[in-house]
């Protein structure tokens, strides 16, 4: 079962109603595709029916089936006939790349430059008040992540990490909202970070969490916000060189 965030659980928030999230069949396959990628949805687990799912994700039947079979068709998604039958998760490595790399290669420069700019005023939002709300369970759990990541043996757990690490940011800011934002944000943006072509290191990116964290602790307003926002920018700059051709 996914942990709570804020109120929230990260599947309850990727799989809420669609309104306004572009092609329908698109936006569903990009959203599941990220539960995937960020571990919210485990290998070998079954999607709910295709009534429950549609329901939850405000669709039609059709539109969710046609998601359903872009997703069969790109390794993430199986489905099996008979007693116990039903559609579950695949979430082989070489999959998930290879749906990030597609993913962008859909987005345009302007795209990107519009999702780093929101994430740019969420994770420096969040950060500053995570200064002054989070108290010091927070603070354990935030360094456990990082120190996930930084222990990370390849891409796969790192970008889960990180996207967890994250979103706590936002939970340990107590705002619902920006919980919300901050998932729907790490959907779209932790499987392309995360691509080989980025040349992160998960022990870097562990120890500029832990740096994070320390200011936070320490209440930091300044340091906090600026070290998220700097961490955001410097994401947007490379995923831009990156879908440019050249080396981030």
């Amino acid at each position: 079962m996914a942990a709570p965030l804020g109120g929230l659980t990260a599947l309850g928030a990727m799989l809420s109603p669609l309104d306004g999230v572009g092609p329908r069949p698109d936006a569903i396959v990009a959203r599941i595709s990220a539960a995937i990628g960020m571990g919210v949805m485990s290998d070998g687990e079954q999607l709910p029916s295709e009534v429950a799912l549609a329901t939850q994700l405000g669709v039609s039947t059709m539109t969710l089936r046609d998601a359903l079979a872009v997703l069969r068709q790109r390794g993430l998604v199986e489905t099996r006939r008979g007693r116990g039958g039903g559609s579950f998760v695949r979430a082989a490595e070489d999959a998930l790349m290879a749906e990030s790399r597609t993913r962008l290669r859909a987005l345009s420069i302007q795209d990107l430059r519009d999702l780093g700019d929101e994430h740019l005023a969420v994770s420096g939002a969040a950060a500053l008040l995570a200064t002054q709300r989070a108290v010091a369970a927070d603070i354990t759990r935030l360094r456990t992540l990082a120190q996930r990541l930084a222990d990370s043996d390849d891409r796969v757990p790192a970008r889960r990490a990180d996207a967890r690490f994250q979103i706590e940011i936002a939970v340990c800011a107590q705002s619902a909202r920006l919980t919300r934002a901050e998932v729907n944000l790490q959907a779209e943006l932790s499987g392309l970070k995360w691509l080989p072509q980025m040349s992160l290191t998960p022990a870097d990116e562990g120890q500029r969490h832990h740096v994070l964290v320390d200011a936070i602790e320490a209440e930091d307003e300044e340091t906090a916000r600026r070290l998220a926002e700097t961490h955001s920018s410097a994401t947007l700059r490379a995923l831009i060189a990156l879908r440019m051709g050249r080396s981030p």
